[in-house]
């Protein structure tokens, strides 16, 4: 996969840990030039350090569509294209039924949905045909956890949206897909499971998690950032309007 992205220009929302930064990485290693961005600079700093000017590092809230707005239209200012956009994202307020919030609602709502559809909205005008957006999805579309309520259905609400903009998108030549995970040893898996079940829970959870896998074991960020190069290369030209699970086979069991 070394130079299936060799000269084009992605953009990782998120970028700064877990899948968002492994996609990031492999972007890299297959010749692609990325922008990451997150809220936090030092870890955006952290994350970027060792890649000189391959992987960039801007703050940017991806709930804001001004600043998403923006911020696109500097890329592609800077760079000269915008080939590549993974919409990866996520505030994950979890919370078991009888402690969901309004405030938790509406913000994960405003950074996991309304944040993808406006800035969908706004970098389709600066790519070109050949160009792919990713949206990153989850299993939990499908199969949510227990206490993951509104993150399922945003996850679901995804799922739905690409499939009636992918119609949109006729005769730009733009790809749009979702990519899922199911579940991945990262610190969010394990700081959402806390949040939904409780400290006291989360080991037990991602144990029958990889006791319910096919695979016999949950997924590594490296393996979702590999199919994400697929979905954004040449090589998936005619991947367009699906939901690929990258998830061991969780959803076929």
């Amino acid at each position: 996969m070394k130079h299936l992205l060799e000269g084009k220009i992605a953009v990782v929302t998120g970028g700064a840990s877990g899948i968002g930064q492994a996609i990031a990485q492999q972007f890299v290693s297959a010749g692609a030039k990325v922008v990451i961005t997150g809220i936090d600079r030092a870890r955006l700093e952290s994350a970027t350090a060792q890649y000189d000017n391959r992987m960039i590092g801007e703050v940017v809230d991806a709930g804001h569509v001004g600043q998403m707005e923006a911020f696109l239209r500097k890329v592609s200012e800077d760079h000269g294209s915008l080939d590549i956009l993974v919409l990866n994202a996520v505030h994950d307020a979890h919370a078991p039924l009888g402690r969901i919030s309004e405030e938790q609602f509406d913000t994960m709502m405003r950074v996991n949905l309304r944040g993808p559809l406006f800035s969908i909205q706004s970098a389709v005008p600066l790519m070109q045909p050949g160009s792919s957006i990713v949206l990153i999805g989850s299993t939990a579309s499908v199969a949510p956890p227990a206490g993951m309520a509104i993150y399922g259905a945003i996850k679901a609400g995804m799922r739905g949206m690409m499939r009636s903009l992918v119609l949109d998108l006729k005769g730009t030549g733009i790809r749009l897909n979702v990519l899922s995970p199911g579940p991945v040893n990262t610190e969010s898996l394990r700081r959402a499971l806390v949040k939904a079940a409780g400290e006291e829970n989360a080991d037990a959870i991602i144990a029958s998690m990889a006791d319910r896998s096919p695979s016999g074991r949950i997924g590594e960020a490296s393996e979702i950032g590999q199919a994400a190069i697929f979905l954004a290369s040449d090589m998936a030209s005619y991947v367009n309007g699906v939901e690929l699970f990258a998830d061991g086979g969780v959803t076929a069991a």
